[in-house]
């Protein structure tokens, strides 16, 4: 794992406790980009632009979950740090060692740790997003549009190709095509596993 902090007393502070711990092998800064990182843990005094900035610049290089380990943070840059990698997120003026320990294992594991109050925020976030943006569009979190699961949910119920089309009024090609997309776009094998996938979204 690699620690990146704009202070290098934030950084020895981190790096002393987590190279004490068996389980967890920091590496140096300038062995970053071969050492096939699981975890980074990102310390900054507050989100503002230029730390939004280097998540994003991690992201884009590294793919790796982020432990992010704040002052501050703002309602408005939850979306956008998750968006980034960032797993686990932990206050500054109060972290302990066996916190930032348990945060990077469980980031590892592929796992998050956000506070109850962000998670809320996130929550509250995705929802407008799916309102404001996707359902006006005739999208829905899933990646399905609402033709889509009106023809997933016909084919749940049983009916083949033939009878979807005279229940929505379309010709079978279209039916067919509407599947064909669905399966194609998502990764899904057949029929049977575009249902269970649209099950799984609970959208039928």
């Amino acid at each position: 794992m690699l620690v990146l902090a704009s202070d290098p007393l934030s950084r020895m502070a981190i790096v002393g406790h987590l190279d004490a711990q068996p389980r967890i092998e920091v590496v140096a800064v300038e062995q970053q980009q071969r050492a096939g990182l699981d975890v980074i843990v990102f310390v900054a005094d507050r989100v503002n632009v230029e730390a939004l900035g280097r998540l994003r610049r991690m992201k884009a290089i590294l793919s790796a979950p982020v432990v992010l380990v704040t002052g501050e943070i703002g309602s408005a840059d939850v979306f956008t740090v998750v968006e980034s990698n960032v797993v686990a997120v932990l206050p500054r003026q109060t972290i302990t060692g066996p916190q930032i320990e348990e945060a990077v294992l469980t980031a590892a594991a592929g796992g998050g740790m956000l506070p109850s109050a962000m998670l809320g925020e996130l929550l509250k976030q995705v929802k407008r997003l799916q309102h404001e943006v996707l359902l006006p569009h005739g999208l829905h979190a899933s990646g399905l549009n609402a033709r889509e699961i009106e023809v997933l949910r016909l084919m749940s119920d049983g009916l083949d190709t033939a009878e979807i089309a005279v229940k929505l009024g379309y010709s079978e090609r279209l039916v067919k095509r509407v599947i064909s997309t669905v399966t194609s776009r998502l990764g899904l094998h057949n029929r049977p596993h575009a249902v269970a996938y649209a099950l799984r979204k609970g959208v039928i």
